[in-house]
C-alpha cells in the first residue's frame, strides 16, 4: 500500500508540474479541485516539487522556476508573437498618454504597437531609443507632409547609440542623452518581469540604458504580454517597486495576478478574462 501511495504521489506531482509550466502558475485551491485531494496534500506536493527545484512556491500557489536567459531574439522574430495581446495592451496604454506631455518609449515590439496608437495623441514629445518606434512617427510625418501640414504631430527625439538585435539603440551615447532629460511617462517594454528579478533583459548594455530611462521618468508603465511574467533575463535594471503600472493581457494566470497585485500599485489586464480561476 505504501508503494501504491508513493506511485500516486509521483503521478500527482507530475500533473501539478505540468499544470504549473503550462499555465505559468496555479493556486492551491485550483489544484485541490482538479485532483480531488485535500489542501494539505497539495501543499505537501508543492513542498516536494520546490525541494526538487522545479517550481517556486508563492502566496497561495506556485509558479515555474526559470533560468536566466542570455538569448536576445531579433525584432522580426518577436513581432510575430502574441499579436492580439500586444494590440490590446497598446490600446489600453495609449489612453494613458496626455496630449502635450513628454513621454519615453523603450525598444520592443509592444512599444512599437503602442507607437502606432499614439499617432492620434496631439502635441506629444516622444523620446525613444527604438529605431522602429521612431520610424512609426517619422513615416506619419512624411505622409502628413505629402497631404498638407499635420496639426499636433509628435516631436520625436531618437537617442542615438549602438543598435541591438531588437533594433534598440544602447550604450554610452544613449545613456547620456536619456540622463539629461525628464519624462512625464515612460512606456517600457521588457524581456522578463518577476518578483525576484524585477525587470530584466539579456543585453547588458540595454539594461543600463533602460535603467537611465526609469531614473528619468516621473511615472513608469510596463507594457508586456503575459508570457513575460516569470521570465528572467541576464541583467536586472529595475525593481517592481519602481513600476507604477503594469499593462498586460488576459492570458495572465489568476495566481500571477494575485502575486503582482501584492507588489505593484497598478495592474491593468486587457481583454476578456473568461474565468477568475484561469
Amino acid at each position: 500500500m505504501s508503494e501504491n501511495q508513493n506511485l500516486l504521489a509521483e503521478q500527482r506531482r507530475a500533473l501539478i508540474l505540468d499544470e504549473v509550466r503550462r499555465r505559468g502558475g496555479v493556486r492551491v485551491n485550483e489544484l485541490t479541485r482538479k485532483l480531488s485531494v485535500s489542501d494539505m496534500t497539495v501543499r505537501r506536493d508543492l513542498d516536494a516539487l520546490a525541494r526538487q527545484g522545479v517550481i517556486e512556491k508563492v502566496h497561495g500557489g506556485a509558479v515555474p522556476v526559470v533560468e536566466a536567459s542570455t538569448h536576445e531574439p531579433g525584432f522580426e522574430a518577436k513581432s510575430a508573437l502574441e499579436l492580439t495581446a500586444k494590440e490590446d495592451i497598446a490600446r489600453a496604454a495609449a489612453a494613458m498618454a496626455v496630449p502635450g506631455s513628454a513621454i519615453a518609449l523603450s525598444g520592443g515590439t509592444t512599444t512599437y504597437a503602442l507607437a502606432q496608437r499614439l499617432l492620434d495623441v496631439p502635441d506629444l514629445t516622444v523620446v525613444t531609443n527604438s529605431v522602429r518606434v521612431a520610424d512609426v512617427f517619422h513615416s506619419a510625418q512624411r505622409s502628413g507632409a505629402a497631404g498638407g501640414a499635420r496639426t499636433g504631430a509628435a516631436t520625436v527625439v531618437l537617442t542615438g547609440g549602438v543598435r541591438t538585435p531588437s533594433d534598440s539603440l544602447v550604450g554610452p551615447v544613449a545613456d547620456q542623452a536619456i540622463a539629461s532629460l525628464h519624462f512625464d511617462v515612460l512606456f517600457l517594454g521588457v524581456h522578463g518581469i518577476s518578483v525576484e528579478a524585477g525587470l530584466s533583459t539579456p543585453n547588458l548594455a540595454e539594461a543600463e540604458t533602460n535603467r537611465r530611462f526609469v531614473q528619468s521618468a516621473r511615472r513608469v508603465v510596463v507594457v508586456a504580454d503575459h508570457t513575460k511574467w516569470g521570465k528572467v533575463g541576464l541583467s536586472s535594471f529595475a525593481t517592481l517597486e519602481q513600476v507604477d503600472t503594469f499593462v498586460t493581457d488576459s492570458g495572465l494566470s489568476a495566481a500571477a495576478r494575485e502575486e503582482i497585485e501584492e507588489h505593484l500599485p497598478g495592474l491593468l489586464v486587457t481583454g476578456r478574462i473568461a474565468d477568475a480561476d484561469s
